[in-house]
């Protein structure tokens, strides 16, 4: 398959967003305003409110921006071929329209997965004795692997804190990065481009070449605060400042630092840095969290279940984690049976 770069493409470039959720809606937004042809898939009371007055950001200094002019569907096929599909859904719901992907393809789309946690695709393209093997909590029978060919992917670790306020409307919390990379560590021109482009949208952005040691120490925080805020209601800062889950989290993300050795991956900072760093976005909610809120299905798999799958892969002791994920498991099976 070619693969042009984003800036060989005839401006405006064409994104789609699958899924307008706190991150989907905020990249549409301001891609949308910098002229990008932006195009939306959401459903219910999402995708009215989008066709009704547009995507909403309300800015972490209070100042509210409108795009109005976004394309929303409930069908990808409406869309026809992308030069850009991020995919922003939450991972567990990725399967259900992996199949209808294809509609948004040309030649040279690329493919660029925003998801919390682990990525279905981590070890594609990567070399090693796990070469090419799939994460089983994630892609069970393949249907995403399938559907998303490995060399349509750019990955992207999304940094900001957002929330949804109301359907299509988003405030930012707080941070702007979008870093990207290559699954094989190449720097590519599509994946210059791609980190051009976002740039141009008001994000910080740059090509790494260790896509995944970044993207671990994203998601080392993911595995520890979203399901105890989950479990406890508490924001990032409470998490932090009491003694006790202070160091339940430590211990988690020591586990998983020890797995990520055990893949050989480099992680550049300590897990109290990593800590430090979330205590410092203060009184957020986790993703997880409003998740509970909402009474909503929980991202178990990708934050929690896939770690422990690589340390059961690795021969890695994980007693704390599989503690907190037993209870966790317990809150979503409570959660789905209440939904309506």
């Amino acid at each position: 398959m070619a693969t042009p770069a984003v800036s060989a493409y005839p401006r405006p470039v064409r994104v789609c967003i699958v899924g307008a959720g706190a991150i989907g809606g905020l990249l549409a937004n301001r891609l949308a305003v910098i002229g990008e042809e932006v195009s939306v898939f959401a459903r219910g009371e999402t995708l009215a409110a989008i066709r009704d007055s547009g995507l909403t950001v309300i800015e972490p200094d209070g100042s509210v921006v409108v795009a109005p002019a976004v394309e929303a569907s409930d069908d990808l096929a409406a869309f026809g071929p992308q030069d850009v599909v991020i995919l922003s859904l939450k991972a567990h719901q990725i399967a259900a329209v992996a199949d209808r992907l294809d509609a948004l393809y040309d030649e040279g789309t690329i493919v660029v997965p925003v998801q919390n946690g682990m990525p279905w695709w981590f070890f594609q393209k990567l070399a090693g004795p796990f070469a090419g093997r799939r994460i089983q909590s994630l892609d069970p029978d393949g249907t995403i692997e399938r559907n998303v060919p490995a060399d349509r992917i750019i990955g992207c670790i999304a940094y900001p804190a957002a929330m949804r306020e109301e359907p299509a409307v988003i405030r930012l919390v707080e941070g702007d990065r979008f870093p990207v990379g290559e699954l094989d560590g190449s720097r590519s021109e599509r994946a210059a481009a791609l980190a051009q482009t976002l740039t141009g949208a008001g994000f910080t952005s740059r090509v790494l070449t260790d896509i995944r040691a970044h993207l671990w120490v994203k998601a080392w925080g993911n595995l520890a605060f979203n399901p105890i805020s989950a479990l406890t209601g508490a924001t990032l800062a409470e998490i932090c400042q009491l003694s006790a889950t202070r160091e339940l989290a430590a211990e988690m993300m020591r586990e998983a630092g020890a797995v990520a050795e055990r893949l050989g991956l480099r992680l550049r900072i300590s897990v109290e840095q990593r800590i430090e760093g979330a205590e410092k976005v203060g009184a957020h909610k986790t993703s997880m969290l409003q998740d509970v809120e909402a009474g909503r299905p929980l991202e178990i798999a990708p934050l929690i279940g896939a770690f422990i799958e690589l340390g059961r892969l690795t021969e890695t002791p994980m007693a704390a984690t599989e503690g907190v994920y037993a209870l966790v498991s317990l809150l979503d099976a409570r959660l789905r049976e209440e939904a309506p």
